[in-house]
Formats: C-alpha cells, structure tokens, sequence
C-alpha cells in the first residue's frame, strides 16, 4: 500500500481502539473514527482528501438505515422475543425427548435439536443459549447426566442461533455487503444442518465410549404418546416452515415472511395462554432495544465505511493482498485467525459491520461468491460466541451454572474443534453453501 493509506489506516485503527478503550458505545466509536478520517485525516496527511462531513455523513446514514430489507430485522427480532415469553423451551424439551430416547446420549440431543428449532424463531445465539438451556441443564441435571458435557453440547448448539435462518447477523451482512437476505437464509440451511450432525455425531461417539456416563432410557412409548407430548411443539414447527417455506418458494420477501412469523408468533402465543399486555409490551420493548443497537452500529459502520471508501484504504488494501501472491485458502486461514482473535474482544455484529468494507474487495478479487463468504463469516463469528474473554455463550452459561469461566470454556473446548472442522468443510466444498441457492433461486 501507498505510504499515506498506511499512515491513514494506522491512525483510524488507533483512534477507534482509543474510543473502544474508553467505553464508547461501538455505534458511537465507529462513527467517531469515520470523523477522524474525514476530518483530521486530510488535516495530518496532505495526500488525503477533504471531504464535506456533513454531506459524508448523512448521505452514509441515510442510505444505510432506509432499507426496505433493513426493515425485517426487527421484525424478526420481534417474532423471537415474543416466543421467548411463550411455554417454548418447556414444550420443546418434553417434546422432543421421546424422539431421542433411542439415540446413543439420549436427552442430550435436545440441546442440539432444541438449539437449531429455536435459532429459526429467534436469530439470536444468546438468546438461544439462554432459552433452551434454562430448561434442560435442570433437566438433564436431575436426570443424572453427564453435566460437562451438557454444558459443552449447550454452548456450541447454542451458537445456531446465527446460521440457521432467520438470522439477525446474516441480515446485518447482507445489507452491509449489498447481498440477498434470501439467498442467505437459503445457503444457511445445509451448513446449519451439517453442524448439527457434526454436534450430534459427536455426543453418540462419546456416550458410546463412556456409557457409564449416560442414564438409563425412560420406558418406551408408543407413537401416539409421542404425538401428544409434542403436541404444544408441533404448532412453532408448523411457523417455521411456513416462515421459511414462504422465503424458499419465492412467495414472500424476508420481510413480508417476518411479518407473517410475528403475526404467527403473536397467535400460537395468545393460543398458549401467554400473550397479555405485559407480555406484549415487553417483548415490543426488547425487540426495539435491540433493532436500534444494531441500527446505531450499523449507521456508524456506514459512515466509517464511506470515509475509509474517499481514503482509498479498501482498495489500497486488496491490491496489496493480491500483489503478494496468497492462495485464496492461505487468505482464508488469515481471515478466520483474524476474526477469532476480534471475536475475543467485540460482538459478531460488530466484527461484521467494522470489516466488510476492507474485506470484501479482498474477497472479491480472489473470486469468492459473496453468498459464501457470508456464511464462512457467520461460522467464524459463531465461534467467537464461544471463545473468551467476550463469548456472549460463555457468559450466558457462567450465569446459567454457576461455574467459573475457564471451566465452561473447557467442556466447550470439542465442541469449538468441530466448528473449526464445519469452517474447514465448506472452504474445500463450497457446494454446501452455494448448491442450494443456486438450486432452488434458478428454477
């Protein structure tokens, strides 16, 4: 790169660690450091040029918030907090272990079923966590299983919440890089699928080699029996599908299908006996707080972007990558490093928004499908949920257990190997990721 967009991507990566150290919210420091390279950069470095800071500014927060596409993040945001409120995570854990009883580890595929039916209602790996684990860590406590291993098997499940659609960090990404929310959510299913099986894979292994560690089954029942227990769940399975059916048939846009999932969310919960006034308004409540934390984030991300774009730093930084002579995968293992170490230190939103400006042209030029890389990042992202000292997963279970941080990060430890082992899958199969959305968007 030029001298002056080094010394320019030294000084904004200084100020923005300055403004994070001094506890400045990140929407707040983003659109900080956007300033700093709007208007003291061209001040400090001749090279740079001056730019209006209004106009900069206002045109990148308006074009970034006025988004039609924007518009089904809080909606889907909206949909989970209002199911969070419902009986969900009871009905799902006495609905789903008949089904696993037979299963090498029994109950302890709940955490992983449960985990992936309600990452498609909520988008959220916290909130996944949270919701599936306050009913069966108990649960399988009482039951006499292996509690380290439930705690791991929580932890990494929990991490769905990002990829399995309807995700709130693939609408971040795909409204940030300019990529089909659709396509997304339809490149997510395979890989959410595979991580799954590799999850579960892995707790049939372990409790075929330590079955001392596994309870007895409970006494079989009949098909029937097993209809009835999962009678509350059926119906949050049925607005799934419906939600996502929508979304892959092409009858309605993300947005339109959030839609339909509040208005479904907000039936099952008034059928349930749980949707009052309070219920209502706090579950309105949460989903505004969280839409416009992110908005704020991604509004100075914009702003930070559109100063970083005048200064020439992305594309500056492409043609040095390309001039070096990487292989596409050693770029690859040099990105996943890079986010697990930013995943230490700030949230995947965050990660996303703060990168993809000087990302993506690097990407670009290396012939990546952007669909792809958008997956690839939300799998490096949700194994920044569980590495310390900021895995919002880990926080979730330190509060949920009692146990002290480095413990919940050692049961957790398998169950980050294999994530490592699903990022490596779909880098030498790319197919997993692109089959499908090319597959169902090209008929």
């Amino acid at each position: 790169m030029e001298l002056a967009q080094t010394e320019a991507g030294l000084l904004l990566l200084g100020a923005l660690f300055v403004f994070l150290g001094l506890g400045v919210w990140i929407g707040l420091a983003l659109a900080m450091v956007g300033l700093v390279g709007v208007v003291v950069l061209p001040m400090l470095i001749p090279a740079m040029p001056a730019m209006p800071p209004e106009k900069v500014m206002g045109t990148a927060i308006w074009q970034s918030i006025a988004s039609w596409t924007l518009a089904a993040l809080p909606l889907f945001i909206w949909m989970g907090e209002i199911l969070f409120r419902t009986r969900l995570s009871e009905d799902m854990f006495r609905g789903l272990a008949p089904w696993v009883q037979r299963l090498p580890g029994r109950l302890m595929h709940v955490n992983v079923i449960g985990c992936g039916i309600f990452a498609a209602v909520s988008g959220s790996s916290a909130a996944t966590t949270a919701t599936i684990g306050k009913m069966s860590l108990p649960a399988l406590t009482q039951r006499g299983y292996h509690l380290p291993m439930a705690i791991g098997s929580l932890a990494g499940a929990g991490t769905l919440g990002l990829l399995i659609p309807p995700s709130i960090v693939m609408i971040v990404y795909g409204v940030a890089a300019e990529v089909s929310i659709v396509r997304l959510f339809i490149a997510g299913v395979l890989p959410g699928i595979m991580l799954m099986v590799l999850f579960s894979g892995y707790i049939a292994v372990w409790s075929m080699l330590n079955p001392d560690k596994t309870p007895p089954s409970d006494p079989p029942m009949s098909f029937g029996q097993k209809l009835r227990e999962s009678g509350q769940l059926i119906p949050v399975v049925l607005l799934i599908l419906f939600v996502m059916g929508s979304i892959y048939l092409g009858v309605a846009t993300a947005t339109e299908a959030a839609v339909f999932g509040v208005v479904g969310a907000l039936a099952l919960s008034a059928w349930g006996g749980s949707l009052n006034w309070t219920s209502f308004k706090d579950s309105l409540m949460g989903a505004v707080r969280l839409s416009c934390m992110i908005n704020l984030i991604l509004a100075g991300a914009a702003f930070l972007t559109q100063a970083m774009a005048y200064s020439g730093i992305p594309a500056a930084m492409a043609a040095w990558v390309g001039s070096q002579g990487f292989s596409p995968f050693m770029i690859i293992a040099c990105l996943t490093v890079i986010y697990l170490v930013l995943g230490c230190f700030i949230d995947g939103i965050s990660m996303i928004v703060l990168t993809v400006s000087v990302v993506l042209p690097i990407i670009s030029s290396t012939g990546f499908d952007l669909v792809w890389f958008g997956i690839f990042i939300v799998l490096v992202v949700e194994m920044a949920q569980i590495t310390p000292p900021v895995g919002f997963n880990l926080f979730v279970l330190q509060g949920l257990t009692g146990k002290g941080m480095f413990e919940v990060m050692r049961h957790t430890l398998p169950f980050f190997l294999l994530m490592v082992v699903a990022v490596a899958i779909v880098t030498v199969f790319p197919a997993i990721v692109t089959w499908l959305p090319q597959t169902m968007l090209t008929r």
